[in-house]
């Protein structure tokens, strides 16, 4: 009896070591899914870059230590539903986005799985997460303040030309952070005696067609929203606003730096895409967002392009020159 008694505990405790083994799976590679705006391609988006070099610093090597699956909407927001389902079926550990649409898709896909935005424009203000504090569920990560700064950046406009009195603004509303922008932009206009002519894309074959239209308004200026459609294509906005000779005030400095700008306003460097990675690395370690306050950034940057002023035909006031962080001459 007791050889049977025996036997029969091993079995039970051999039995329970398998379901603990096959239930936690301790030895398993984890999986990030990572949802992107378009296909991705190193060199061309330096803040994902710095994201994902930041998970390697830490040790998460892709196809080594961590699988991470970089599932792209092809520059269709409507396509992220359909993508983020797509990160339930692969059973990944952790979602990473890279924009507004793709966090609230992956938002409504899951309530599980933890999720990590990779610095987004106002994630209280578009529902992503009831405060920086405390953003509750599966979802933390960084943000860019992107509404405040987009009042920034009519201000800086009109200083760097005064005479200014008709500015295009170029929208992506099918993005929810776009409609806060022009929201911010409008209510700085009223002091800033400046009228918009806001005019909206769906797709990036749109752009020369607004361009045109707002140049048919009497637009003397140019401010780009910050959605991902415009940096994709950003040669293609610089070369029609040089073409048209506005002067255009930027959302990030790649614009000034690469593709001829006059002026970028925007959060210094790519901390906030590292600081992202940092959120992935310690929810991996057993953090849980819900815990995990959004950071937000603490420095800016003013990069201005003197060539294209001259290529315009502006001064740039000396007040405002030397307040910029980089003058291009």
């Amino acid at each position: 009896m007791n050889t049977l008694r025996l036997a029969l505990l091993v079995i039970i405790v051999l039995l329970a070591g398998s379901a603990v083994s096959e239930g936690q799976q301790p030895n398993a590679i984890p999986r990030l899914c990572l949802l992107v705006f378009e296909q991705y391609t190193l060199g061309k988006r330096p803040g994902l870059d710095a994201f994902l070099q930041t998970l390697r610093d830490l040790g998460h090597v892709d196809g080594r230590s961590i699988i991470i699956d970089y599932l792209s909407a092809e520059e269709r927001n409507e396509r992220f539903p359909t993508v983020a389902a797509e990160c339930l079926r692969l059973k990944a550990d952790v979602i990473a986005t890279t924009t507004t649409p793709a966090a609230l898709a992956a938002k409504n896909a899951t309530r599980t799985i933890p999720i990590v935005m990779i610095a987004p424009g106002d994630p209280v203000g578009t529902g992503l997460v009831n405060s920086l504090a405390q953003p509750g569920g599966n979802i933390t990560g960084t943000s860019q303040m992107i509404p405040e700064l987009a009042a920034k950046l009519l201000q800086l406009l009109k200083e760097a030309v005064p005479e200014i009195s008709r500015v295009l603004v170029l929208s992506y509303l099918v993005d929810p952070i776009a409609p806060l922008q022009v929201k911010a932009m409008k209510e700085a206009a009223q002091s800033l005696g400046v009228t918009l002519l806001v005019h909206d894309i769906r797709s990036a074959d749109e752009i020369p067609a607004a361009f045109d239209a707002g140049v048919g308004e009497g637009a003397d200026g140019l401010i780009v929203t910050a959605e991902s459609i415009f940096l994709i294509h950003r040669a293609e906005v610089g070369q029609l606003a040089a073409r048209h000779k506005l002067p255009a005030m930027y959302t990030a400095p790649t614009w000034v730096r690469d593709g001829g700008g006059l002026m970028a306003y925007s959060v210094a460097g790519f901390d906030v895409q590292r600081r992202a990675a940092a959120y992935v690395d310690r929810i991996l370690k057993g953090a849980k967002p819900s815990d995990l306050p959004v950071e937000q950034p603490t420095k800016f940057e003013l990069v201005i392009n003197l060539k294209v002023a001259e290529a315009l035909g502006l001064t740039i006031p000396p007040t405002l020159l030397a307040r910029a962080d980089e003058v291009i001459e």
